[in-house]
């Protein structure tokens, strides 16, 4: 498979709708991809609170739109990152879209582990409670966001459901950055899968991005990183490798306090 990473700058002198304009432009630019994937909140910055409320949409909003057309366009399967969505009875989410190569939405998934302590999105927005994968002709993807990626458990739930391939969009703060980069390889070490994890560039609210999208194969080698500003990051994988990995070095299937966990519920 071709996965585009595109670490997409936020600039706070940027509207929203330009923004939204120039996202669909660069999927746009990755026809020929299998794969495209956007980071966490770009339209609005992920650690810019003060703009979630106002910026807030339904799900089937102006952000839905113009990514189920730049896939449509673009023929490629998009991870569209994150977007505040504002559910029917007001609650916001960190809600991330995945879409076919047809313009179809495939999955919605919200953030389940908010960030925050006691603020921000923590306080802001929604849970969300559901585990979600999303099944493409080469792999099966688990979708996670940026925190997510320190709960291995979110991830042992997503192999379990199936995934070989797990997609991670982040806005993840550059004064956390070798978290970030040791994290994205014990996620994809202990769940011998892929992780396809791209974060945002610039600076959100004075908080200045990671950057550093990073590709790790079952193994844990780093197959492709970017910088810290924005660009695209391409890479080719095969997804079979999961399996086969998995198939030469069984160690899943050794578990033992999963299976007990799951006997006892």
């Amino acid at each position: 498979m071709h996965a585009s990473l595109i670490q997409m700058a936020v600039n706070p002198d940027e509207l929203v709708n330009s923004r939204r304009e120039r996202a669909a432009s660069l999927v746009a630019a990755q026809r020929g991809a299998d794969l495209v994937l956007l980071p966490e909140l770009w339209p609005v910055g992920a650690f810019d609170y003060s703009a979630f409320a106002e910026e807030a949409e339904p799900l089937q909003g102006p952000t839905h739109r113009i990514m189920a057309k730049a896939a449509a366009e673009a023929g490629v399967w998009l991870h569209a990152g994150s977007f505040v969505e504002r559910a029917e009875d007001g609650t916001l989410y960190n809600t991330s879209l995945v879409f076919s190569p047809e313009g179809e939405r495939a999955a919605a998934y919200r953030k389940i582990h908010r960030f925050g302590f006691d603020k921000g999105e923590a306080v802001l927005m929604g849970a969300g409670e559901e585990l979600v994968t999303v099944a493409l002709p080469e792999t099966i993807l688990g979708l996670a966001t940026c925190y997510d990626l320190r709960f291995p458990e979110q991830f042992r739930g997503l192999v379990d459901a199936g995934a070989e391939t797990l997609v991670v969009s982040a806005g993840w703060p550059e004064r956390r950055r070798s978290h970030w980069t040791l994290l994205a390889q014990a996620r994809a070490v202990e769940n011998q899968a892929y992780v396809l994890a791209v974060g945002s560039a610039g600076t959100h609210a004075g908080v200045e991005q990671a950057g550093h999208s990073i590709v790790v194969d079952p193994w844990g080698e780093v197959l492709a990183e970017a910088g810290a500003a924005e660009e695209v990051l391409t890479v080719e994988f095969d997804p079979a490798r999961a399996t086969i990995t998995r198939e030469q070095f069984p160690a899943l299937k050794d578990r033992r306090l999963g299976l007990a966990q799951r006997r006892l519920a």
